[in-house]
């Protein structure tokens, strides 16, 4: 410490970076921010001039409310490293805010009466049929996405060895899932018809009814909202279902904003009668 570095008591130290002398014994307790001093006998604590700056920081970092952990991994790192804890923090703080805002609107339709189902709009489409290769698990809601980011991994690796992806990802919802049924669960990548030695399976060719989703629409439980939608619509104008439900995913999930289009709920169902065979 410099000699012009002054020591300074907890009230004014709590004082001059508006910090409670509470804040400040909790952040010393965790290690966030600790005195540079303590009296052995009083367990009073001196603070230096230098670790206004620090004191600050936190007050700051508290004000995004980030957790403690994390302010103390930002309080840590060096100044470009702890820049980009900042980022990646507000990144995701920013992700959260935009998926309970679409939550928020919906249960705000639904406890008004009015019909929440009316945010999206439903729109269909013929897909033609694919090779692709699949991994299926059942899986619980809470390793639902590590298990599809695994999983996608896996097959993008795979693919690479059999002439490279043809198409969009998708997820295949053959049953329920919630916190208390598991699917199954199925992820598929399209690839070349001609993949020799590759375990693939064949998607049937079918008509199907969608609706659109933004990256924060695709949270769970939101997203279960856009599966009525598409269900309902199907419903009310006499189609059948004619598969199981799916997500295809045409965007980066984890590189998109919020507000970016990333993927489509979609069912398969029986063509309109214009379109269907003898």
């Amino acid at each position: 410490m410099s000699d012009d570095d002054g020591r300074l008591s907890i009230g004014v130290f709590g004082r001059r970076s508006r910090l409670s002398q509470k804040a400040l014994r909790l952040y010393d307790r965790l290690g966030v921010l600790t005195p540079a001093e303590v009296d052995e006998h009083s367990g009073y604590r001196w603070y230096r001039e230098s670790q206004l700056e620090t004191a600050r920081l936190v007050a700051m970092l508290r004000r995004l409310d980030m957790p403690l952990a994390q302010v103390g991994a930002v309080v840590a790192a060096p100044r470009a490293e702890a820049a980009e804890l900042v980022a990646r923090y507000w990144e995701a703080t920013e992700r959260r805010l935009a998926s309970q805002r679409e939550l928020a609107a919906h249960l705000r339709l639904t406890l008004s009466g009015a019909d929440p189902f009316g945010m999206y709009q439903v729109h269909r489409r013929d897909v033609a049929g694919q090779v692709v290769l699949a991994e299926r698990r059942h899986v619980l809601v809470p390793q639902l996405s590590p298990w599809i980011e695994a999983a996608m991994s896996r097959l993008v690796e795979l693919a690479e060895h059999h002439g490279g992806v043809s198409g969009d990802a998708f997820v295949v919802y053959y049953g329920e899932v919630n916190e208390d049924s598991d699917g199954p669960v199925e992820c598929c990548l399209p690839v070349s018809p001609d993949t020799p030695g590759a375990p693939v399976r064949t998607e049937p060719a079918h008509h199907e009814a969608y609706v659109r989703l933004t990256r924060a629409q695709v949270e769970y439980p939101q997203i279960l909202s856009a599966y009525d939608a598409v269900a309902r619509w199907i419903t009310a104008r006499g189609h059948a279902f004619d598969g199981a439900p799916r997500e295809v995913y045409f965007a980066d999930f984890h590189t998109a904003n919020p507000d970016d289009e990333i993927c489509d709920v979609a069912f398969p169902m029986t063509p309109p009668p214009h379109l269907r065979g003898p």
